[in-house]
Order: C-alpha cells, then structure tokens, then sequence
C-alpha cells in the first residue's frame, strides 16, 4: 500500500472512531483509534516527508492516541468493576506477563542471511561494532575496570547507507546474544496507549536475555527534542527512555543499545548523550560504488567489463547504496523487457536452463526481425525450458541510469557534515 492510500485509510479510521466515541461505543472506536494511529506512524516514515510533515502527523498521533488512552483507562475500569473478584495485583501481574509477551516477538533469529559480507565497505563501522559487541562475547575477561563496553551507539546518516543492514548483520554475527529489534510501532500501537509500559518492559526483557542488544530503527520517530507542544504521552515515551538507558535505578550491563537515525539533528539532547558512540554512515566514495556495481550484478549474465564498472562508478556520484541496488535492479530488468517485446527469436547454442551441465543448440533468444536466422514469434510461443535471456549490457545500465537519480543532496550532506562536526566522532 502506498503512502497516500495510506492516509486515506487512516483518515477512515479516525472518523470511524470518532463516530464511535461519541456513541459511546468505546472499544470499537479504540480499536480504530489504534489502527489510524498505526498507519499515520508508516506514514510519517517516508523519507519524501519534509520535517514540518513528519511533525504534523506525529502531533496528530500523539493527539489520537491520548484520546485512546483515556478509553482504555476507561474500560480497564468498567471491566475491573463487573469482576470484583479480581485483585489487583492478579490483573497488574496479567497485563504485565501480555506486554512481556508481545515483546517477545520483537526477538530476531541470529540465524539470519545477511553477514558482514554482505555490507560493502564501511570497514570502520564494522569494527566499532566488532569491538562494542563481539570482542566482550568472546573474551569478557579483558573488559573490565575503566576498559568498558559501550552501552549505545548511534549511526546515522543518508537514507540508504546500509545502518539497518549492518544490523542484520550484527545479528547474524553475534550469534551468542539476543538480538532485538523495535520501530516506533512496536512501542506505540501495540500497547493500546501504555507506550511507556512497553519501553519498561522491552529494557526488562533486555536484561533478563543478556547478553543483549536492542536494535531501535529510526530512533527519531521516538526520541525527537521535547517541545513545549508534544503530547503528554509522547513526553512520557522520551522520559521512560531516559531512565530505562541510563537512569539511576537502571543496570544496563551486559546491554548495548543501536539506533539508526536519518535525521540525528532531530533527537533529543538527552537521548544523543545517551548515545556513547556517534557513527557517521556516509554515501559510498567512488572506490566502494565501483564494489558495489560488481557485487549486486554478481552472476547475472552480463558483458560488462571492469572498464565498464569504473565508468559507472564515475557517474553515480551522490547515489547511496540503496540508490545503486535500485540501479542495478532496473538494468537487470531490460533484457525482461525485451523478451516481452520481441516479435522475432533465433536459435543459439548454450547451457539447458534447467540441467546446465547438458548443451543444447535449439535455444531460443530474442533478436530483430532483420536478422537471417529470425523466426517469427513471440515470448508466449517459446518453450519455457527453451528460453535464453538477452545479456545485461552497459547500454541498459546507461539507461536505468536516465530513470534511476540520486535521493541525497548536497544541501541534505552538508546537515550531516554539520552534525559530525558537532556530535559525531571519528
């Protein structure tokens, strides 16, 4: 579903809810309450938002689901009331043990895909990481006295960059750790108004699973900079946060927290303090886009040459990594697109498509209709173990280069420039 569908849907919602309320059928009403509010977070999300966008919505969140709140406040009343058998401390401790469980399936398998093969350079990162999270799981003896883990680490940078994929990664590599991993709907949505119950018990399951880390993608969806105008639910989130990471009664050990953030000028100050290790993810240099190209094209049937690699690398300035999967993948796209348009195939000699180790010489591959062995036909009447797609040539890059811009600019680097400069370390 695209961002304006989903809108529109929450829009429904809201009004749903309203009339609702105001009928006095209230669990209906927070139900839709909560499915808006859910949708307006993904909303908020798209990077194409300006800041002052990303505020609105939010404040309107904020603004729901303290409606929601008191609903639910409401009805934990009445339903106390009908059971007055029920103590209590019986139904603290149930709701208490359902929050623990949801948060359960924040949990990421450490068996995952994705390993630091898989995330081309940002060598130094890595090893921050490696240095912060692996090195203490395998030889905790070393670190003691003032020698200490890091307890946060923040990375930030242009969309795009690979913060969330060295995530993954960090998963898959530190294979003895509980990896968990929230978003801004996982705190709000799922706690129908007790947000920072949910961020209590997140840091609860944390430390009762370390050695522990807690992944919080876009951090700033959560802990932007207090305002005299946010919401008292949105305030309790960000205090709940502050002690939870480090706060007085808080012991963290054994803990790491990782955020990624786009937009780090957003977070609260308190939150950046919090933060021990501010890392810059910046866009790939022409060395490491020249890696990338060759990686993401990796066995895909090309005739594309190391020359070829270097040019594109040359004229994907400003592009991040996401930016040249994208590239990559519409290129791929072309001789697709071909075989859908070819009125004409000729035979070739080459590999079976589906027994590689068996040569056939009655393969079908697209061609124009002046060639000499052209046959008359289109993609429907081609066998479909007969079939030889077209090579992805530099001409189709050229071309997914026309479609496929850059979505940093240089007014957006010089913010994070800034922002090093100030904040970040190097």
């Amino acid at each position: 579903m695209n961002t304006s569908l989903k809108l529109k849907k929450a829009i429904s919602f809201f009004t749903r809810a309203i009339e609702q309320d105001n009928k006095r059928n209230y669990e209906y009403a927070l139900h839709m309450y909560l499915e808006g509010v859910q949708l307006l977070i993904e909303v908020s999300r798209y990077e194409g938002n300006s800041d002052y966008s990303r505020e609105v919505i939010l404040n309107k969140c904020s603004h729901y689901l303290d409606r929601a709140e008191r609903l639910k406040t409401y009805l934990l009343k009445i339903n106390y009331q009908a059971d007055i058998s029920s103590k209590p401390s019986e139904t603290e401790d149930v709701e208490t043990k359902l929050l623990q469980g949801k948060m359960e399936g924040v949990i990421v398998e450490t068996d995952c895909a994705v390993t630091w093969s898989d995330v081309v350079n940002l060598e130094d990162v890595k090893k921050t990481l490696e240095e912060a999270v692996i090195l203490p799981l395998k030889f905790p003896q070393i670190f003691t006295g003032m020698r200490k883990t890091w307890k946060g680490i923040l990375l930030f940078g242009p969309p795009g960059t690979g913060k969330s994929l060295l995530a993954k990664a960090l998963a898959s590599e530190a294979k003895a750790s509980t990896f968990i991993s929230v978003s801004s709907s996982d705190i709000v949505s799922k706690l129908f108004g007790d947000s920072e119950k949910m961020v209590k018990n997140l840091f609860k399951l944390a430390r009762s699973r370390k050695p522990s880390i807690i992944f919080i993608d876009e951090v700033d969806s959560l802990c932007s900079s207090r305002s005299s105008t946010e919401s008292d639910a949105t305030r309790r989130i960000k205090t709940e946060f502050l002690v939870q990471m480090d706060g007085v009664t808080s012991n963290n050990d054994g803990v790491l927290i990782l955020g990624a953030t786009n937009i780090p000028w957003a977070l609260d100050a308190g939150i950046r303090r919090r933060f021990e290790k501010r890392i810059y993810v910046p866009l790939p240099n022409e060395i490491v886009r020249y890696y990338m190209f060759r990686f993401h094209i990796g066995d895909t049937p090309n005739d594309i040459n190391d020359r070829d690699l270097r040019e594109l690398a040359k004229l994907t300035d400003m592009y991040s990594g996401a930016d040249i999967n994208i590239l990559v993948r519409d290129a791929t796209m072309q001789p697709i697109r071909k075989i859908l348009a070819a009125t004409h195939f000729h035979r070739v000699t080459g590999q079976c498509p589906t027994n590689p180790s068996v040569i056939l010489d009655d393969l079908l591959t697209p061609c124009r209709s002046k060639s000499p062995d052209a046959i008359p036909m289109d993609w429907q009447q081609v066998p479909s173990d007969k079939l030889i797609e077209p090579l992805v040539t530099m001409d189709d890059m050229r071309r997914a280069l026309v479609s496929s811009k850059a979505t940093v600019t240089a007014q957006d680097l010089r913010r994070y420039d800034a922002f090093q400069s100030s904040f970040g370390l190097e």
